[in-house]
This record gives structure tokens, C-alpha cells and sequence, in this order.
């Protein structure tokens, strides 16, 4: 679930983006999972689901990398745009839920990204790229 005010419009990195709507100083919180309103399913029932939904679930949700779980938000947050240097990343801290914090100051209008290879087992599927590691 966002934890901030954002908007969703063209972006330059792809397609739609994200953007912050005010100012947000590094640290801020800016996502976490929400029970009852993100969703999470496991890999049995991603199995189970019809083909369409699966390729929904792909594209929009992402496959955790620690977990093996599908987790989709309930808001707006699948419009986040991966870069190589993201302006927002999870706290590291080993305990859940994981915490996204912006990772420096981001201007009112600025887009939000993160760097899908930190989360998602599907990143280079989805970037069509290999990862950098």
C-alpha cells in the first residue's frame, strides 16, 4: 500500500509512471504490504488461476524473491518504473513487513522508482534483460 500522495502519468522511462504528488524527504516511508488490502497468493494458487489472470499477475504484481509468493497492491504502486538507481528501496532490517523509504529528498512531480531485481524474481522477464549481478 502507497504511504504517500501520488499520481499516475506518462513517464519518459516507459510507458506510465508513478510520481510523487509533494515533496518527500529521504527515509519517508513510501510502501508497505497491507493486509486485507494488497494481496498475496501462493504458488499453488497462482497455478490455479486461469491463464488470463496469470499473465495480469505477471505483468502487474511481482513474484518475491524470498517469499516465492505473487503479491499484488491494491493502489497504484504497479505503475513504479524500475531504474538501476532507484530514488526509493526496502529497509533491511529482516523483519516484516518489508518498509520502502525513499532513498533521498524527491521533488513534488518527480517520478518514483525502485530497482525490480531487489524484489521480484520476474524482473528480467519483465525488463527483458538480464539482471546486473
Amino acid at each position: 500500500m502507497l504511504l504517500i500522495e501520488t499520481r499516475v502519468a506518462p513517464s519518459v522511462i516507459h510507458g506510465l509512471g508513478l510520481f510523487a504528488v509533494k515533496f518527500i524527504p529521504c527515509g519517508k516511508p513510501v510502501w508497505q504490504f497491507q493486509p486485507g488490502f494488497d494481496r498475496e497468493f501462493l504458488p499453488a494458487e497462482f497455478a490455479t488461476l486461469p491463464s488470463e489472470a496469470q499473465r495480469h499477475l505477471r505483468w502487474f504484481a511481482f513474484l518475491d524473491v524470498v517469499s516465492g509468493r505473487w503479491n499484488l497492491s491494491g493502489d497504484h504502486a504497479c505503475f513504479m518504473n524500475h531504474s538501476s538507481e532507484p530514488n526509493t528501496g526496502a529497509i533491511l532490517h529482516g523483519c516484516l513487513p518489508v518498509i520502502t523509504v525513499a532513498r533521498r529528498d524527491l521533488a513534488a512531480g518527480e517520478e518514483i522508482t525502485c530497482d525490480y531485481f531487489a524484489f521480484d524474481a520476474e524482473a528480467a522477464a519483465k525488463l527483458g534483460v538480464l539482471p546486473s549481478n
